[in-house]
């Protein structure tokens, strides 16, 4: 059988460092039944029954078996639009200023190949979000790496971008409530972002994926909320985290008319948007009452509690994360983030990702998943603290 040589664009994206955790994963867990895996992004809790049962019911119109328009129902950019004034104040144009995707991955990779060309550079957190680096490798362009400092609450430093860069630099990520470290935004940071997407003309993009879960009573910050923010740049939003509709693939960008008549048009020659029963049923959960999203987050802070006391009590000296549903745990010295690791997997049979998997700033610390109970996450520290790592 022949053997065909991929693209050069193919050849350019990155290795999946995760697929080596997941083979790791899979070699302990076909010896032992009590691995614990805290390593993933995957939400543990199942879709609220309301919007199942309302997918259900649309399953059944036919006006669902045909195509969807290319660009989506309008209804759905509708709810979207709503939902954004009733939660964060922001009017949103549904005609002109929603695209729907199948999924926020989809739109991240997309938006690199709508803005790039091979010459221009793309500003990316570090650590952050692999699937950044993906579109933008796809696009031929190169990656300048912002560094997110614990020192700074892992927000980056525009000050240290030369004016070279910033020449060059045609797209800046953002990501609050952050992946991997679970910082969140303040009006400063985005406001900045503005300036310089302004001064530069940088479209800005916010990663929105966590952006219900923010913890001790704070709501985590929209940055189409910033005055000037839709002049430079969009928001990304998805439905998986929010209401636990990983598996469904649906998600937005919301913001830029320029932007969002790129992604559309580039859409048009990808896709025939999703299933219409999926868009009723996700039109359906932004609109409907948002008790469960309200349920959701107390789960995730009781879980970030239990986690952060009984990593404390088993002496490791940990900060809780602010959002997001993960936790970014330092490293004990004389490790890096995959050996130890990799000890926690082999040693006490508890998963957690690696730090560098984000990228060289993300050395030194651990990503772990608020994605079981708590009698399972205190029970992973309890494993942790038996092997009397941090007193070395």
């Amino acid at each position: 059988m022949k053997t065909f040589e991929q693209s050069e664009a193919m050849k350019r994206l990155p290795s999946q460092f995760f697929a080596k955790l997941v083979k790791k994963v899979n070699e302990i867990s076909s010896k032992h039944d009590d691995v614990i895996n805290l390593g993933q992004g995957n939400p543990d809790q199942p879709t609220p029954t309301h919007i199942v049962d309302k997918l259900k019911e649309a399953a059944e119109n036919p006006v669902h078996h045909k195509y969807a328009p290319f660009a989506g129902h309008s209804f759905l950019k509708e709810a979207v639009a709503d939902y954004y004034y009733r939660e964060y104040g922001v009017e949103i144009d549904p005609k002109t200023e929603v695209a729907v995707l199948g999924g926020a991955k989809t739109g991240l990779i997309e938006l690199s190949q709508c803005l790039l060309n091979p010459e221009d550079l793309a500003l990316v957190p570090d650590p952050g979000y692999p699937d950044y680096w993906s579109g933008v490798e796809l696009s031929g362009a190169s990656m300048h790496m912002m560094p997110l400092l614990e020192e700074l609450g892992f927000h980056p430093d525009f000050s240290k971008l030369s004016e070279d860069t910033l020449k060059k630099a045609k797209l800046m990520f953002l990501n609050y409530p952050n992946n991997p470290t679970g910082a969140v935004a303040t009006p400063t940071l985005f406001q900045d972002a503005i300036e310089i997407g302004q001064r530069h003309n940088i479209c800005i993009v916010h990663d929105f994926a966590y952006g219900a879960i923010g913890f001790d009573g704070v709501k985590p910050l929209s940055f189409l909320q910033l005055k000037g923010a839709k002049d430079v740049g969009v928001e990304v939003m998805t439905l998986s985290k929010s209401y636990n509709m990983a598996g469904w693939r649906v998600g937005f960008v919301v913001g830029n008319k320029s932007v969002v008549r790129a992604i559309e048009q580039l859409q048009d020659h990808l896709f025939c948007s999703i299933f219409g029963g999926i868009q009723e049923a996700a039109a359906h959960a932004l609109l409907s009452d948002q008790q469960c999203v309200t349920d959701l987050v107390a789960t995730y802070e009781s879980r970030r509690k239990a986690l952060v006391d009984a990593a404390h009590k088993a002496g490791w000296e940990v900060e809780a994360p602010r959002g997001s549903f993960f936790a970014w745990f330092p490293v004990p010295k004389n490790y890096t983030s995959e050996e130890f690791a990799d000890i926690l997997l082999n040693e006490a049979r508890v998963v957690v990702a690696p730090g560098i998997g984000f990228g060289e700033y993300g050395e030194g610390f651990v990503r772990i998943g608020l994605l079981a109970d708590e009698a399972t996450l205190t029970e992973a520290m309890e494993r942790i603290g038996a092997l009397h790592l941090f007193s070395k």
